[in-house]
C-alpha cells in the first residue's frame, strides 16, 4: 500500500507568546522550516489579527504548512501536509517547535492518497501517472 502524502497535525502548547503574535516572525519560521525540509516554496500569505493571533501557510511544490496561533494561550495548531518521498515532515515540525520554544507538543501522522497499488508503481510527479485498480 502506498500514499500520496503524510499530513501532521500538531498541537504547539506553552510557546513564546510574544513569537506567536509576530507576524514576521512567524512568516520566516514557516518558510524556513519548509527550506529545511527540502520543500519548494512557491508562496506564502499570513494575517496578523487584531488584537492579537497570526494565521498563514506556505505553500510549497510537495504541499503546504499552514498555522493559526493564540498568543494570549500560548498555542498553535500546525498542519504540515507533504507529498513524494524527498520532503521529511518531521523535520518542519521540529524547526517549528523550537522556533516558537513550545514545552510541550502532540502530534498525529496521517497518510494522505492512500493507494493500493504496486510497490513502485505511484508516482508523485507529472506525466508518470499511475492508476488504482
Amino acid at each position: 500500500m502506498n500514499a500520496l502524502g503524510t499530513h501532521l497535525l500538531i498541537e504547539f502548547y506553552n510557546c513564546d507568546r510574544k513569537a506567536l503574535d509576530d507576524e514576521k516572525f512567524v512568516t520566516k519560521l514557516f518558510v524556513d522550516a519548509a527550506r529545511k525540509a527540502k520543500a519548494t516554496v512557491v508562496e506564502q500569505v499570513f494575517h496578523k489579527f487584531n488584537p492579537h493571533g497570526v494565521s498563514g501557510v506556505v505553500v510549497i511544490s510537495e504541499s503546504h504548512l499552514a498555522v493559526h496561533t493564540w498568543p494570549e494561550y500560548g498555542y498553535a495548531a500546525v498542519d504540515v501536509f507533504t507529498c513524494g518521498s524527498e520532503i521529511d515532515p518531521w523535520i518542519a515540525e521540529k524547526v517549528i517547535r523550537d522556533g516558537l520554544k513550545a514545552e510541550n507538543s502532540t502530534a498525529i501522522e496521517m497518510k494522505r492518497g492512500t493507494l493500493h497499488l504496486p510497490k513502485g508503481q505511484l508516482s508523485h510527479k507529472p506525466g508518470t501517472v499511475a492508476t488504482a485498480k
